[in-house]
């Protein structure tokens, strides 16, 4: 059964398949942000969350229904000039699992996501005096692992760049070569870079694609030089990139501009390539027929490796395919301004 999570500004929603409709459910965290979906090393479901109140935390479940909070979670050493503000992404690897934060830091756990060590030769880069945060916050949002060699991985840090390592963390080297910079300065030759998201092909690690604040780009080098891959869009900014596995088709959500963030025209849509960014056109039919002038944010479309396209928008909107972006259909729901949407495994 399809479970896909829901995370807003004021708690986590589920919506569960069932038959030729969805069940709704929640909100559970009410009043809380729910910021990312995980799972540990053993199968728990993971859940990061914000509050002015109470802070950042992982809570984890067996089941999506009873959650406990991590006590020993991610944390900066209290009486420093760091705050954990978001737990932004977590992803796990064999028995490792991790997880990047705002304010920008890398975090692991190898003990099924009980306890969090710091990644210090990233928390310590020697361009971290540098780091400056984007619109959104000094965040690490968005970490790849390369199924194949799990020691080689990419962590995508705004507004600083995206960054690699070869031994599983031990050195960072950032990887920005092609990429426009939003603003230029030459003193910071290395860093000022907004990547807003990240997508990997899974049998071919290193072909890597990036939706960034200066245009959408591709590299089939492991990072090591990127292009320019916008032809067909009609706007170069935006915030998620994702990928459908097997097919391959790649899917962004063009915004106008840095200054404006809204759909061109008002036209929400989204764009699908299906050979490998090269060309973009309008996916498929059923997106809104009147003006709409919300966004989707980086962590807010998700896909199911089955056709299955899941996305929600600042307006509190949800919208799915479930053919691989031939027809599009908004669920009645509308619910707090959505962080993030993951497809969840029973």
């Amino acid at each position: 059964m399809t479970t896909i999570g829901v995370g807003t500004v004021k708690g986590a929603f589920f919506l569960r398949r069932n038959g030729a409709g969805w069940d709704f459910d929640g909100p559970q965290f009410k009043g809380w942000a729910v910021t990312t979906f995980g799972r540990s090393p053993s199968g728990d479901h993971l859940l990061g969350t914000g509050s002015n109140w109470f802070g950042a935390a992982i809570h984890r479940s067996a089941d999506l229904e009873a959650w406990e909070q991590v006590v020993d979670g991610p944390a900066w050493p209290e009486g420093g000039d760091r705050k954990l503000n978001n737990v932004w992404t977590i992803a796990t690897t064999g028995d490792t699992a991790y997880a990047a934060v705002d304010e920008a830091g890398l975090f692991r756990s190898d003990d099924d996501a009980a306890s969090w060590q710091p990644v210090t030769a990233f928390n310590e880069h020697p361009t971290r005096p540098g780091w400056q945060p984007g619109f959104g916050g000094l965040a690490a949002h968005r970490l790849l692992i390369d199924p194949q060699r799990p020691e080689r991985m990419w962590l995508g840090v705004s507004a600083v760049g995206v960054f690699r390592t070869e031994d599983g963390g031990d050195s960072w080297q950032l990887v920005n070569r092609g990429v426009t910079k939003p603003a230029p300065d030459p003193d910071d030759a290395e860093i000022g870079y907004c990547v807003h998201c990240l997508v990997a092909d899974p049998d071919d690690p290193e072909a890597i694609w990036r939706q960034e604040h200066t245009g959408v780009y591709r590299t089939s080098d492991g990072g090591d030089t990127w292009e320019r891959i916008e032809q067909g869009l009609p706007a170069r900014f935006g915030f998620p990139i994702v990928r459908d596995d097997p097919s391959g088709a790649l899917f962004v959500v063009p915004l106008e501009s840095d200054e404006h963030r809204m759909p061109v025209g008002g036209e929400f849509r989204v764009y699908r390539s299906t050979d490998r960014g090269d060309t973009w056109h309008v996916s498929g039919e059923g997106h809104p027929d009147r003006p709409m002038y919300s966004g989707v944010l980086r962590d807010a479309m998700a896909t199911d490796g089955e056709g299955g396209v899941y996305l929600g928008s600042t307006a509190g909107t949800l919208h799915l395919s479930e053919d691989g972006g031939d027809h599009w259909t908004a669920l009645p729901q509308v619910l707090p301004r959505i962080l993030s949407v993951a497809v969840l495994e029973p």
